[in-house]
């Protein structure tokens, strides 16, 4: 296949600064001092610990962040909005905030949906509305595939979910999966810079006020979760194949969301071509609107989980 203009391979995964918010320090855990302390709940899943918050009550949405993020990306405004009509689930994804990796090397998007859905049956949690934001709507889409019982219907928030043209990746992220590479990157970068890198995913909209103390840089600050964040997308492009070729088969509903100003993730290559690949999608283009979907369109953003939720035939609260 050419190789893509430069424009379109930032667009297509622009996630290689996201994976860069690293410095030296132990990986997360309650017995290692971190200045950002869990939200909630840590769970002993199948031998892995797992960070859960919950709030409210009604029918289960869970949510499911993006690359090198945690689940205080959604706790941030969007988990207590719909707390008011459903029993919201924030879940840290394996290897990153405080749950556990279960691959050193990356977990495929199929990996970390059967362990979220074991957290979740743990919790009591039935049918649910699945909602991922970037590297988390993989993980949605691959959970709607392989346990489709479980799933009342999947929202992707600027997802990605198709594979990309090859040679859009750049090889940093083999590098810094490594034990070696992620220690000689988290040498040299701040948290100064991880907070100057921060517009850039909220880009042409502001960082919300208050969002860089409280999402945790230190948190993602560390070798740990850079070599596990990197493994993860490293990996992602052939797990997206894979599971590319199943979605016709997928009769559960997705609305997926997406901004025509997203430069970290692109619309055509992604949430155009998802939406044409699924039997019963819902395409929602938000023009002006870059990657941070549900910060830059909350309402947008719960009409969308709200509609999942009918589609699936939930019963919300009033």
């Amino acid at each position: 296949m050419p190789q893509a203009p430069a424009y379109t391979r930032r667009a297509a995964l622009g996630l290689t600064a996201a994976t860069a918010l690293t410095a030296c320090a132990p990986a997360p855990s309650p017995d290692t001092p971190a200045r950002t302390k869990p939200l909630g709940r840590l769970l002993n899943v199948r031998g892995r610990r797992v960070h859960a918050w919950q709030q409210g009550r009604g029918p289960d949405v869970i949510l499911v962040h993006g690359a090198s993020a945690n689940l205080r990306d959604f706790t941030f405004s969007l988990a207590g909005q719909l707390a008011q009509r459903y029993r919201v689930t924030a879940f840290d994804r394996p290897g990153l905030g405080y749950s556990e990796p279960l691959n050193p090397r990356g977990d495929s998007p199929a990996a970390q949906a059967a362990q979220l859905d074991a957290a979740a049956v743990q919790m009591g949690i039935g049918r649910a509305v699945v909602v991922g934001h970037s590297y988390g709507a993989a993980v949605a889409m691959a959970w709607a595939l392989n346990r489709p019982a479980r799933l009342a219907g999947v929202v992707a928030l600027a997802g990605v979910t198709m594979p990309w043209p090859d040679g859009m990746l750049p090889a940093w992220y083999g590098i810094a999966a490594s034990g070696l590479g992620s220690a000689l990157v988290s040498a040299f970068v701040t948290e100064g810079a991880a907070r100057r890198a921060l517009p850039r995913f909220f880009a042409p909209q502001p960082v919300p006020q208050g969002y860089a103390d409280y999402i945790g840089l230190d948190l993602a600050l560390n070798p740990a979760t850079l070599r596990a964040s990197a493994g993860q997308v490293d990996s992602l492009r052939p797990a997206l194949a894979e599971m590319a070729a199943r979605y016709p088969s997928l009769r559960i509903p997705v609305e997926v969301l997406h901004g025509s100003a997203d430069r970290i993730v692109g619309l055509e290559i992604h949430a155009r071509r998802l939406a044409a690949t699924l039997p019963d999608a819902r395409l929602t283009e938000l023009r002006g609107v870059g990657h941070m979907v549900h910060h830059a369109a909350p309402r947008a953003t719960r009409a969308a989980i709200d509609r999942a939720v009918a589609r699936g035939g939930l019963r919300r609260r009033a």
